[in-house]
């Protein structure tokens, strides 16, 4: 039967319908195809040599084509008069749309015509969910009915990012995408080919989140990237960025973040918090919209949108997609880090799990990014206490100070063989310890962060003089120049922390005139530690009385008192 009606072409796509292969697992009696026709793309174009008509298929934004698969059914032939186009049953698909047209037309499958499948399609034109649903049963009725398709891998691309499918036969086609790489969902899209000009473009709508991990470093103005340095007890800020992807197809939408963090970061649950918005609005989840739970299969914590969609829907545009999702919370560097001070780095990681299959309500498969991870670092002081001779002195006492002034105290507690940082956000002052040099003279300082410090020696040891000013040091960390692409177990590396150098000021007076004088100091990058020497000289003695010096210095005294009161005496007379 010819069906003598002009249709403009329309693309709807369904996002992530399940690819056959897990349709097999759902229905194993199922055998896919009869045989396979493959075809497979050269700089960006299969040539199926059939005809004039072409398909174009544009990717998402930066998400690429290659090593996606697809497969293409002709359903319908198309003939081309000059003022219509008349269509007709492709015999390969005929049975499978009659079936499910059929069913809901609620008539005999053999009695339906090209006419009604046709006017049946163009009524849900508007109805983007009802569509999806008719694609998925149309569909499962081709592989169950064990149909062919035929395939087309992408090993290349235009070069605009596209591929195109060419020498195609005019006709009505549905592509399905069947990529299972890394557990990425698939999408199916229905396509009547305008025959007009013989060419359709889609947009592809196998469109799944992408997510983004940042620290922020907090010194140096360098905010989020993927780098940085906290001392011992501070708040570290981290970041994800993810967006909401085209979610229309979908009846739920879940998102789930997974988060693995080094033993030395501890998880601030408190902190969580997560925005969605747009140009014009932004939304913060109640915590009854997220779910929090914490070391849970190996994972230090998961935080869960069991339904993004009906949280996007309510606050925005219903229908209207492409929001940007940033969750943000705190972990404390803690005193674990005090043993592994420079490389490798305490690292975290996250990745995204997303629903991936609207066949179901949202609760079936998922879909899981690849990790992402950051990296921070902390550092340490090799404190040693001698005199001018190299000789080693216990029991000079030490404060540590952010300020010249010495006014902003760096509280420290005692720990095994060191001295560990314990940083204002977390801190207990009446905990703190002063430090004390022990009998080798040494007293480290392990979790300091780059910047300034300044080093104050409150007590000198017995006969040593104290020093009278504070020491100046000056912590210098060197990175990789891009800080934004940090790779896991990169930290242990001299590529990412490539160098660390440590200036100390002093200020002395002894015996002499005031002097000043900056010393470059030993670091080593691997251990992330410098040495500092503080210096002490013993006092200087005074002259003790009833020495024969004393006594010869006043006798002389005397004996000029008295020439002088006899020249005064005779002067007169």
């Amino acid at each position: 039967m010819n069906n003598k009606k002009i249709f403009k072409m329309f693309a709807i796509s369904t996002m992530a319908l399940a690819s056959f292969t897990t349709i097999s697992a759902l229905s194993p009696s199922i055998t896919l195809y009869a045989q396979e026709n493959t075809v497979t793309t050269q700089n960006g174009v299969a040539n199926f040599n059939q005809g004039q008509a072409s398909i174009v298929i544009k990717p998402n934004k930066n998400q690429s084509l290659v090593s996606k698969q697809f497969r293409l059914y002709k359903l319908f032939d198309a003939k081309v008069t000059s003022n219509s186009v008349n269509y007709s049953f492709n015999e390969t698909y005929k049975q499978a749309l009659q079936n499910v047209v059929g069913s809901k037309l609620s008539k005999e499958a053999s009695k339906v015509s090209e006419y009604e499948v046709i006017d049946y399609i163009q009524t849900m034109t508007d109805n983007s969910n009802e569509l999806r649903l008719f694609v998925e049963e149309l569909r499962d009725e081709i592989v169950s009915l064990n149909l062919d398709g035929t395939l087309i891998n992408v090993v290349d691309t235009q070069s605009d990012g596209s591929i195109r499918f060419e020498g195609l036969a005019q006709g009505y086609y549905l592509t399905d995408e069947v990529t299972n790489v890394q557990n990425q969902h698939s999408a199916a899209s229905l396509i009547m080919l305008e025959t007009a000009s013989q060419s359709a473009t889609i947009q592809i709508k196998s469109d799944y989140p992408t997510i983004t991990k940042k620290i922020k470093e907090d010194d140096n103005n360098i905010g989020w990237n993927d780098i940085a340095d906290f001392e011992i007890g501070q708040n570290v800020p981290y970041k994800y960025e993810t967006y909401v992807p085209d979610i229309m197809a979908y009846k739920s939408y879940k998102m789930a973040f997974h988060d693995i963090m080094d033993e030395a970061l501890t998880f601030d649950a408190s902190s969580v918090k997560i925005t969605i918005s747009d140009a014009s609005k932004s939304y913060t989840l109640t915590s009854k919209e997220m779910n929090i739970s914490e070391n849970v299969n190996n994972e230090s914590f998961e935080v869960t949108i069991d339904d993004i969609k009906e949280i996007v829907d309510r606050e925005f545009t219903s229908g209207v997609y492409g929001q940007t999702v940033t969750l943000t919370y705190q972990a404390t560097l803690n005193d674990k880090a005090s043993t592994r001070t420079g490389r490798a780095g305490f690292e975290n990681k996250v990745r995204l799990e997303f629903s991936n299959n609207p066949d179901s309500d949202g609760s079936g498969s998922t879909g899981l990014t690849p990790w992402d991870t950051v990296v921070c670092f902390t550092f340490k002081m090799n404190g040693l206490k001698i005199d001018d001779e190299n000789i080693k002195l216990e029991g000079a006492k030490f404060r540590l100070y952010r300020d010249e002034n010495c006014t902003n105290e760096v509280y420290l507690k005692q720990g095994e063989g060191q001295y560990i940082v314990m940083n204002t956000d977390h801190v207990d002052s009446t905990k703190a310890v002063e430090m004390i040099s022990n009998k080798e003279g040494v007293f480290n300082i392990s979790g300091l962060d780059q910047g300034t410090y300044y080093l104050k020696e409150t007590q000198a040891p017995d006969g040593y003089r104290q020093l009278k000013d504070p020491i100046k040091i000056e912590i210098t960390p060197e990175y990789c120049t891009n800080r934004n692409e940090y790779i896991e177990n990169q930290g242990s590396s001299d590529q990412v922390l490539k160098n660390l150098s440590a200036n100390a000021t002093i200020k002395q007076f002894y015996n002499g005139p005031y002097s000043e004088s900056e010393d470059s100091l030993q670091t080593n990058a691997q251990h992330g530690s410098f040495n500092l020497s503080v210096v002490n000289q013993e006092g200087s003695s005074l002259p003790i009385t009833g020495s024969n010096t004393v006594i010869f210095m006043l006798l002389a005294g005397c004996g000029l008192m008295i020439l002088s009161m006899k020249n005064r005496k005779q002067n007169e007379e």
